[in-house]
């Protein structure tokens, strides 16, 4: 849902920072490299230690990177099969550092083995969400289905959540349970979003094989 507004959004106010980017030779393959890196840092250098409101500023400054690498490759007419494949690999691997900084933090300091759980579910369910429209439009179905929560959600409900919670280390009351909260509703949601998935590419594929069995019998 996210995807459909805040990209478009953002594409504008950031092309004239991809434009300056081009400008000075950087690669959108730099681009996206380097923002991984930062969110990776972000994530699985503060996160683990409970300081999650750098944590999320750190990650923030870089997860646009996301956006930015995209804006460069078309206004240097570079779009490309590799530059698609890397971009999407390196989402899911931010992801999971970001989630698995949360589940890291559970384990430890936290010394909550229950939202641990929740977290590494996260991070499994978010990388399955991602996999079943990959695997989908594999096998040639369009998997046109808008989730509950996809990838723009579950970043912006955990990382609004995370940097608000970290201000209770600067004496704001009561704000640490927005993480959990959080978590539970990324869960949640990301099941929800799963199951509309593989709802879909089963009534995708249903059809897709009804029309192909429907041509054959014509045909003969």
């Amino acid at each position: 849902m996210l995807n459909k507004y805040a990209r478009a959004f953002f594409t504008r106010v950031l092309t004239p920072f991809a434009a300056f980017l081009l400008r000075r030779g950087v690669s959108p393959d730099a681009v996206t490299l380097i923002g991984t890196a930062g969110v990776m840092a972000g994530a699985l250098v503060f996160f683990p230690r409970g300081e999650f409101f750098w944590g999320t500023i750190v990650i923030t400054l870089f997860v646009f990177s996301d956006l930015v690498d995209g804006n460069m490759a078309r206004q240097a007419g570079i779009s490309s099969r590799w530059g698609a494949f890397l971009d999407s690999t390196l989402d899911r691997v931010a992801d999971g550092a970001i989630f698995g900084g949360f589940a890291l933090w559970y384990a430890g300091t936290g010394d909550d083995n229950i939202l641990c759980a929740v977290a590494i579910f996260c991070l499994a369910s978010g990388q399955v969400v991602s996999y079943t429209k990959a695997r989908g439009e594999s096998i040639g179905l369009p998997v046109a289905v808008n989730g509950l929560v996809e990838r723009a959600e579950r970043l912006v409900i955990s990382l609004v959540a995370a940097g608000l919670a970290g201000l209770h280390k600067f004496g704001v009351p009561g704000v640490e349970v927005l993480l959990p909260i959080a978590l539970w509703i990324v869960a949640v949601g990301s099941a929800v979003t799963l199951g509309q998935r593989v709802v879909t590419v089963r009534r995708e594929s249903a059809e897709a094989d009804a029309a192909t069995a429907g041509g054959g019998g014509a045909a003969s």
